[in-house]
C-alpha cells in the first residue's frame, strides 16, 4: 500500500473508510447510501452533491473490494504515467460522467413507461405511490470511475497481455476492453433490472474517459498509444 502513488492511496483509504462509517451507521438505524448515494433527479431524496459522493459509498463488501482492486491495479499505473493531477481530474470527471448518463438513461425509462402512472404495483400486489418508488431508485460504487480507468489503461496500453478469468489464455488489453463494452451494452439493452448493475453508468465512465483523453491527446497534455 506504501508503494502506491498518492492519489490511488488516498482513493482506496476514503472508499474503506466510508464503507466501514456505512456498516456503523447502519447499526443506528442510518442507511448512508440513502444521503449519499445518486438518485434520480426527479425524485424528493435527490442532491446535487450524490454526483459525486455516490462514487464512495458502496452496496456490500464483494462490490467494494472488486472496485478498489481494480483502482489498486490499474489506476496506480496511470497516476504515475499522468502524474497525481491529471489522474485525479480524470477519476472525477469519468465519475460524474457515469453518474450523468445513469441520470439520463433513467429518466428516459421513466418517461418511457412509468410517466403515465400515479402507482407501481409490485409483485405482493402492493401500490407504491410513484414519489416513493422513484426514491428507491439508488446507484452507489466507483465503478464508472473504474471502468474508466480500465478504458484508459487499454487505450495507453493497448497491446498489454492480461489473464483474464474465464479466458484460458492472455488477451490484449484493447480486446478486454472492447470485449467488456459489448457485454455492458448487451446487458443494458437487456434491461434486465433482476441484476442491478448500472450498465449504462459503466459504458458512461467509459465514454467520458475516452472523450476526455481525446481532448488531452489533441492539446498535446499526453501522448500514448491510444490504438
Amino acid at each position: 500500500m506504501n508503494q502506491l502513488p498518492v492519489v490511488t492511496k488516498n482513493l482506496i483509504a476514503i472508499n474503506v473508510l466510508m464503507f466501514l462509517a456505512l456498516l456503523a451507521a447502519e447499526k443506528y438505524g442510518i442507511d448512508l447510501n440513502d444521503y449519499l448515494g445518486l438518485h434520480l433527479f426527479l425524485a424528493g431524496d435527490f442532491h446535487p452533491y450524490q454526483l459525486v459522493t455516490y462514487m464512495f459509498m458502496h452496496g456490500g463488501f464483494t462490490h467494494l473490494f472488486f472496485n478498489m482492486f481494480a483502482l489498486y491495479m490499474f489506476g496506480g499505473l496511470l497516476e504515475r504515467v499522468w502524474g497525481p493531477k491529471r489522474f485525479l481530474i480524470y477519476y472525477f470527471v469519468t465519475g460524474i460522467g457515469a453518474a450523468v448518463i445513469q441520470e439520463l438513461v433513467q429518466y428516459g425509462y421513466y418517461a418511457v413507461y412509468l410517466s403515465p402512472y400515479e402507482y407501481v404495483r409490485f409483485a405482493t400486489d402492493a401500490l407504491v405511490p410513484m414519489s416513493q418508488y422513484l426514491n428507491m431508485w439508488n446507484t452507489v460504487g466507483a465503478s464508472g470511475a473504474v471502468y474508466g480507468i480500465l478504458l484508459a489503461f487499454a487505450m495507453m496500453f493497448p497491446n498489454e497481455r492480461m489473464f483474464v478469468i474465464p479466458f484460458p489464455f492472455p488477451i490484449k488489453a484493447k480486446y478486454f476492453v472492447i470485449i467488456f463494452c459489448v457485454l455492458e451494452l448487451l446487458l443494458g439493452l437487456s434491461n434486465n433490472a433482476g441484476d442491478n448493475v448500472a450498465h449504462f453508468a459503466h459504458l458512461g465512465g467509459m465514454l467520458f474517459g475516452f472523450l476526455l483523453i481525446l481532448y488531452w491527446r489533441k492539446n498535446g497534455k499526453i501522448s500514448g498509444p491510444y490504438v
